[in-house]
């Protein structure tokens, strides 16, 4: 049976590390990270969201800079603030949550962040940066995966490691940090051949494809390590009539019997993403000010 690697310890322990970061910078510097949200309209899910992020963020030291926008705020004006944002020196991490209103360009808005301030690391920029293996920011949730996989396994070298899933925000840079990390890496998607046969050979599986359960035991080589980036609604009849529940894209069940560690869904992956942004902000606030960057909080 598989070690259940606990992402909600594991995240705990990264905002420890952070909150121990931001007091030396405030004893030893004067300085206090500021983290930047801004929220255009009012997403259900995105408002949970910027909840927790702002209740962090406070939580572990930093000044929580909220901005709520109308939901038919006009691109001009959110540039606007983006551009004050950029110039503000006690911001040093920008993030505005996605997804925006259909009407406003991601792209564009993403671009117009500071590169240095982009705690999402989602900036073309930061992106080449990656790519390059030059110092960059890192998106939250590859860099929280990449935190765990090290934590498990130590060095990463040599081994093989297959990415399911080709997104911009998991997949590619997911796949950059494991070359990084000199892991022999494979990414497979939706018109992938034989794709079971590919997972099979994975000493590390990162399934971040977003099907609900597709990846199952059989797929999985015997010891691997499974990281599940995966969060689906299912229906869940068993708990009653229109209850839903929340899955990832493995099948639990039969790959923790199958695999050496696996995160779950919930309390695997999720957890990091928060904790990892409020890393990020660490690592902009010390580039900022010309200070060494935390140990163990970056890629």
């Amino acid at each position: 049976m598989a070690e259940i690697i606990d992402g909600k310890a594991f995240a705990a322990t990264v905002r420890e590390k952070v909150a121990a970061h931001c007091a030396a910078l405030k004893a030893d510097h004067g300085i206090t990270p500021g983290l930047a949200v801004v929220l255009v309209g009012e997403d259900p899910a995105s408002e949970v969201y910027v909840r927790a992020k702002g209740k962090q963020t406070v939580e572990v030291g930093m000044n929580s800079y909220e901005h709520r926008l109308a939901a038919d705020t006009s691109e001009a004006d959110l540039l606007a603030l983006i551009a004050t944002l950029n110039a503000d020196p006690a911001v040093h991490g920008i993030l505005c949550q996605l997804p925006l209103p259909k009407h406003l360009n991601e792209d564009l808005v993403i671009n117009s962040i500071d590169p240095a301030k982009d705690v999402d690391g989602f900036h073309i920029s930061n992106v080449g940066l990656l790519a390059t293996g030059q110092k960059s920011m890192v998106p939250c949730t590859p860099l929280g995966c990449l935190m765990m996989l090290r934590d498990k396994l130590g060095s990463l070298s040599g081994l093989n490691a297959v990415v399911v899933g080709r997104s911009n925000i998991v997949g590619k840079p997911m796949a950059q940090l494991l070359l990084k990390d000199s892991c022999t890496v494979t990414i497979a998607h939706s018109r992938t051949k034989d794709i079971e046969a590919l997972c099979r050979g994975a000493d590390i599986l990162v399934a971040a494809v977003g099907r609900a359960e597709m990846v199952t035991g059989d797929w999985i080589k015997p010891g691997a390590v499974v990281i599940d980036v995966g969060i689906n609604r299912i229906a869940a009849p068993e708990k009653g009539e229109g209850k839903t529940r929340l899955v990832g894209d493995v099948d639990f069940a039969s790959a923790s019997a199958v695999a050496g560690a696996i995160t779950p869904v919930p309390g695997g992956v999720g957890p990091m993403t928060i904790a990892c942004l409020l890393a990020n902000t660490i690592t902009a606030c010390c580039r900022a000010n010309g200070l060494a960057e935390p140990e163990g909080l970056t890629a």
